[in-house]
């Protein structure tokens, strides 16, 4: 039992480690010696528990697809309790993600990974977020969601692109202008983008709160 917990947590740290070293260093140039080292365990640690980059890369980017989906399920959750539509969970998943990846290495190194030109993965949770987001504005367009004439997979692309880049300034500047900066975005793309008889979802920021989003 011992063995195991210590097993767990070495693993957990190697995936920190090797999740800062991505973000800050880029796949090619990460090396193994440097992110055992940042873990505070051996590199024979390292290897028995990833043989590879490549493996310590794909642990990264599925340890940071894990978090996304659980952030996906906790603020559907709330949007059914409160009965939200599709496009008012865009806005809440984005704006937390856009906050998480702020904060989170592994987060911010498994959308990094997905994009790095020396690696050749298809998985990760950019891919998985852009299915989702694609996913969830078709649905919304069936709801009547949509302005006429919008298409679902111009949005959703509009939408994904903006959500990574607003991540990477996040992590520059951490939390404090993650959320004004997903704001503007909303604010922005959602006069275009909702259908002008639906109520526009409330924007994430701190200004929104309570604020009346009924078109006139």
């Amino acid at each position: 039992m011992v063995r195991q917990v210590r097993a767990v947590r070495t693993r957990r740290a190697l995936v920190w480690a090797a999740a800062e070293v991505f973000a800050e260093d880029g796949y090619a140039l990460a090396s193994l010696p440097v992110i055992s080292r940042r873990a505070g365990v051996s590199t024979g640690a390292l290897h028995f528990h990833f043989p590879s980059k490549d493996l310590l890369a794909r642990e990264v980017e599925a340890v940071a697809t894990v978090s996304v989906q659980r952030l996906v399920v906790r603020e559907g959750a709330g949007a059914g309790a409160g009965g939200g539509g599709g496009l008012q969970l865009l806005v809440d998943v984005s704006g937390d993600l856009v906050a998480a990846l702020a904060v989170d290495p592994v987060l911010r190194a498994g959308f990094e990974l997905g994009g790095d030109p020396s690696r050749k993965s298809a998985e990760g949770p950019g891919r998985w977020w852009s299915e989702w987001v694609h996913a969830l504005l078709r649905e919304a367009q069936g709801a009547g969601e949509l302005a006429r004439g919008v298409s679902p997979e111009a949005a959703a692309v509009a939408v994904v692109a903006s959500v990574a880049g607003f991540g990477r300034l996040a992590s520059r500047h951490r939390v404090r202008s993650s959320s004004h900066l997903v704001e503007q975005f909303w604010a922005l793309l959602l006069p275009g983008l909702a259908a002008p008889s639906r109520r526009l979802p409330v924007l994430p920021g701190p200004r929104a709160a309570g604020a009346d989003r009924t078109p006139r």
